[in-house]
């Protein structure tokens, strides 16, 4: 007898477990940035999605349903892809938290590939925590962690990598470029293109495995093995040619790195100002008040550009040359009455001389001031035509007055056709078809992984050595699968998926 009562009670205690997080299967999180909107989406994906639909919605209409009458089967089953008004409710209490709209979607048709609802709620702090308290309050339900319903759809095969890549940065894009970029990447683009490119490899080794299993002969013609390192270079060109983007698809999507420098009191921090449209830099008419390295991101031209503004003065020109250095692109801000000097010959432009091996191909010249030196903005244009040779044909240098704005407008356009120009980036439609095929660093490396593997099996001239060259195109199709995910990539998920909002 007290063995049953302790095997009752055992058996009480168990029941009363909470459930684990691999138990809970069901996610919830809101979709929306928090704070005060005039719509909040929550979403909830996984087994448990219908039963919360019936556990905190009911129905909005005259026709309520009650305790003492039957559901219908509407009620039972709500109609999938359907928005619908309905109230959201406590799941213990019933206690009305919202009048809201609820569309429910089912398994496989939905981002997750699971049930899925969405509930769209009032913005407001109370109405989104009371709904969210009320949701972990339904068993099976727990909240999800950063890009978990990604996570799910690319377990679900609704997404490659480097979709769930495209959609992270189709989230964070904040200028036009990127946006479309990302846009291609997130719709399939690049996954059909290195799906492509893997299947070549595939096609190659084929060749070399069937020499393997049935040698030159009679089952094979003659030259498979010549065939087979032809593909190999034709891939290895293909990769190099890829490779060989300037980085434009990573500073696209990144921001083209600017660097701003120059000698104090020539107006770099009312040139960030101007920039920003905001007071991000102090100015005043004191030297060198520029005192710490500013970095801006700004959207140029529909390009994103991360500015900082260096003062020569205070950091050294060691560390002002390292700045320039690790930038894509530097602007030299100079005051114009101090810049141009007048010789026998004509106009000179004068660089400071410890600002001279800061100067690179990618230096850009913007005189500023020209409002103390000439009347007009049509004078400036002449006379830095005369200075400066490139001034007109090569877009490199521009004189602007920043306190009067005469000539910015001009500065801007030019700096944006300049950046367009160097890297390849195109604000139509028109350049898409070569837009770039690499937009992480990862991409980069399992290629130039995968160009290593194809070198190392166009090396083996030797016929016997075919079962190494085999395994060298296997590593190779390997490596371009990672990009895709098509192989075992767990290591790298978890960062990726990471770096998602909780409720992506």
């Amino acid at each position: 007898m007290l063995r049953a009562l302790k095997s009752c009670s055992s058996s009480a205690r168990i029941h009363t477990l909470p459930l684990s997080d691999a138990q809970r299967k069901t996610i919830y999180a809101l979709s929306t940035p928090p704070g005060k909107s005039g719509v909040a989406v929550i979403r909830v994906s996984g087994p448990e999605a219908l039963h919360v639909w019936h556990r905190t919605t009911r129905a909005a209409t005259q026709h309520k349903e009650t305790q003492s009458q039957p559901r219908s089967q509407s009620a039972l089953h709500p109609e999938p892809w359907k928005l619908e008004r309905r109230h959201v409710v406590d799941p213990h209490t019933s206690e009305l938290l919202d009048d809201a709209l609820a569309v429910y979607f089912r398994a496989p048709r939905s981002f997750t590939t699971e049930d899925v609802l969405e509930l769209h709620v009032h913005g407001g702090r109370a109405v989104v925590g009371a709904v969210l308290a009320a949701l972990a309050r339904v068993p099976g339900c727990r909240p999800a962690a950063p890009g978990e319903f990604t996570r799910r759809a690319y377990d679900g095969g609704r997404l490659d990598l480097t979709q769930v890549e495209g959609l992270r940065d189709l989230v964070d894009a904040d200028t036009e470029s990127q946006r479309r970029a990302a846009l291609r990447v997130a719709g399939g683009e690049t996954r059909v293109k290195f799906q492509a490119l893997r299947e070549e490899i595939i096609a190659c080794l084929a060749l070399v495995e069937a020499l393997i299993d049935f040698g030159e002969g009679e089952d094979i013609e003659e030259g498979v093995f010549e065939e087979a390192r032809q593909r190999a270079q034709r891939l290895k060109d293909k990769i190099q040619s890829i490779l060989s983007d300037n980085r434009r698809g990573e500073i696209m999507r990144a921001g083209i790195r600017l660097a701003i420098f120059g000698p104090p009191n020539v107006g770099k921090s009312s040139l960030l100002n101007f920039l920003a449209q905001r007071e991000a830099a102090i100015v005043t008419h004191v030297p060198g008040t520029t005192r710490d390295i500013l970095e801006l991101s700004l959207d140029i031209g529909g390009l994103p550009v991360l500015e900082t503004a260096d003062e020569v003065e205070c950091i050294g020109i060691e560390r002002a040359q390292k700045a320039v250095q690790a930038a894509d692109a530097s602007l030299l801000v100079l005051a114009f009455p101090d810049a141009i000097s007048v010789t026998p010959s004509g106009p000179r432009l004068e660089i400071p001389s410890e600002l001279v091996p800061l100067v690179t191909p990618n230096t850009f010249v913007l005189l500023n001031k020209t409002d103390l030196l000439l009347p007009t903005s049509s004078e400036s244009s002449a006379a830095l035509a005369a200075a400066v040779p490139q001034y007109g044909s090569h877009g490199r240098c521009w004189a602007v007055s920043l306190a009067s704005q005469a000539g910015t407008g001009e500065f801007l356009a030019g700096l944006a056709t300049a950046l367009q120009d160097r890297y390849g980036i195109l604000q139509d439609s028109s350049g898409d078809a070569d837009a770039p095929l690499i937009a992480h660093a990862r991409h980069r490396a399992h290629l130039e992984s995968a160009l290593g593997f194809l070198d190392a099996f166009l090396v083996m001239r030797d016929p016997d050595e075919i079962v190494l060259g085999a395994e060298e195109l296997r590593y190779a199709a390997q490596a371009v699968g990672k990009i895709s995910g098509l192989v075992d990539v767990e290591d790298v998920l978890d960062v990726i998926f990471s770096q998602f909002c909780i409720g992506k």
